[in-house]
């Protein structure tokens, strides 16, 4: 069980059933304690409990007044009602209200313990229930949203399946590409992941608002209009989708749906084709800023943005199928970029590409330059025997031969058929070899003389690599040495 409220208006009673929940062998999440019925109502609006456990007589509100008040909640905890009145009528008059039990005080451990065991048990089985269910609802949910071709007879089966678990009343449905915190924390707000790579988000109208001003507003979020009924919600994707896409391009925290039709600016079909001609030029720059001026115009409204994010996928796709033969790629990265709705605006997504683009231009030009590239590994190789005792890493050799940092590593590993981290424990650890072997230098002194500041370092490195340690090895080369006797 995530949460038990106990009301009681006595202290030493309420810590009694606290304590004896406690030794329960039940999981609880969080034990919650009123005083009174009033109080135990507040809790109930503004938390998910899933059971309650109430005296009858208390002030304020009694137990009875408060078993009635919670019929009208969404979210119904069970109920066990304890009371010190072994009177037939208070049973009675709770029991008709949908109370699990009622138990009389003094509380008997065992009775209690067997009570809430079969509390939790059938608490397990609804939410395994309501699980099966909610997925079932969001498979066939998702299908009314994606297939376009869905028949009038098949929403009304969804419609009768799943009505109970829709919203009864007008609802606006929110685009964006992860879950927002509020739907972690309220359970009446019903989403549906991964629809085409989003979190679509079912609100009432006027609960839009409270959870923004709660949780901010930094969502990049898209908003339809308002609507009714499952019927309606293929029409409330499609403009929940389309305001996500304005919201994202303008790198806005949310965007409403508008039905107004724009005079947009066209870009020449064969512009992605432009622009993955100019790799392997010095021309790549050029087109960049071309590229830029189309994201600054779709951003000013002169260009739509569902046209922008196609232009996108289209370059990234041309990319692919011109390179994928001649360099290598990144496919998890690529697949992230392919999809721009998957980051929240298209400063934080353009930036990336831009990264990704000018990473792509200089493997080409490296690669089409194979001799170039050899001459530096070799000077890198030279420049790592030269300076080993120092304190080396990649970035500091990669920038000492002017090459990209990623592009260096993956030329370091084709031509010496280790990676740079292992080359360099190599270089250093063979040199600690032939020193234990042909000097008697301490080994504190032959670690620093190899580049490892910390002895235990290099220790824990040359064990590792050699199977012993370094005083082991040095005595076994010398035992190795010593001259036979006649």
């Amino acid at each position: 069980m995530n949460r038990i409220l106990i009301v009681e208006d006595e202290k030493m009673i309420r810590q009694g059933i606290v304590a004896m929940l406690k030794r329960m062998p039940v999981t609880i999440g969080e034990i919650l304690e009123s005083r009174n019925g009033e109080e135990a109502l507040e809790i109930l609006k503004n938390n998910n409990i899933d059971l309650m456990i109430t005296d009858i007589r208390m002030p304020r509100m009694d137990g009875i007044t408060l078993v009635k008040k919670i019929q009208e909640l969404p979210n119904k905890p069970m109920v066990i009602v304890v009371s010190g009145y072994d009177d037939f009528n208070y049973a009675v008059e709770v029991l008709r209200q949908g109370v699990r039990d009622y138990l009389l005080k003094p509380i008997e451990r065992e009775k209690f313990t067997k009570v809430i065991m079969q509390i939790q048990q059938e608490i397990e089985s609804r939410r395994e229930e309501t699980q099966m269910e909610q997925k079932i609802g969001s498979q066939q949910l998702k299908y009314l949203l994606l297939n376009k071709e869905i028949t009038a007879e098949e929403i009304t089966t969804i419609e009768k399946q799943f009505s109970k678990m829709f919203p009864s009343e007008t609802y606006i449905l929110c685009c964006m590409n992860e879950k927002p915190e509020f739907v972690m924390v309220d359970p009446a707000v019903y989403y549906l992941s991964d629809m085409e790579g989003q979190c679509l988000i079912l609100l009432e109208p006027d609960k839009f608002a409270t959870h923004i001003d709660e949780q901010g507003s930094d969502y990049g979020m898209g908003i339809s209009s308002v609507h009714k009924g499952i019927s309606e919600l293929p029409r409330a994707y499609q403009e929940a989708l389309f305001a996500r896409k304005e919201a994202f391009v303008k790198c806005l925290p949310f965007h409403y749906y508008e039905d107004f039709q724009y005079q947009y600016e066209t870009i020449p079909d064969d512009f992605p084709q432009q622009f993955v001609q100019l790799f392997g030029t010095q021309k790549v720059e050029d087109g960049l800023k071309k590229f830029g001026n189309i994201r600054f115009k779709a951003r000013m409204n002169r260009i739509s943005s569902d046209t922008l994010i196609e232009i996108t996928r289209h370059i990234l796709e041309q990319l692919i199928e011109n390179y994928e033969r001649i360099i290598e790629f990144d496919m998890e990265e690529f697949q992230k970029l392919r999809e721009p709705l998957r980051y929240q605006s298209a400063d934080q997504y353009y930036e990336l590409l831009d990264t990704w683009i000018r990473t792509m231009q200089q493997l080409i030009m490296e690669e089409f330059d194979d001799y170039k590239n050899k001459e530096k590994i070799n000077m890198a190789i030279q420049y790592i025997k030269d300076h080993y005792k120092t304190e080396l890493n990649m970035a500091v050799v990669s920038n000492m031969i002017s090459m990209n940092y990623s592009l260096f590593s993956l030329n370091f590993k084709q031509y010496t058929g280790m990676n740079f981290v292992n080359y360099l424990k190599k270089i250093r650890i063979d040199e600690a070899k032939r020193l234990l072997e042909e000097t008697e230098e301490k080994i504190i002194d032959i670690s620093q003389m190899v580049g490892y500041d910390n002895e235990k370092h290099f220790m824990k490195t040359f064990k590792s690599v050699c199977g012993v340690s370094p005083s082991e090895y040095r005595k076994n080369s010398w035992y190795h040495k010593k001259p036979e006797k006649l």
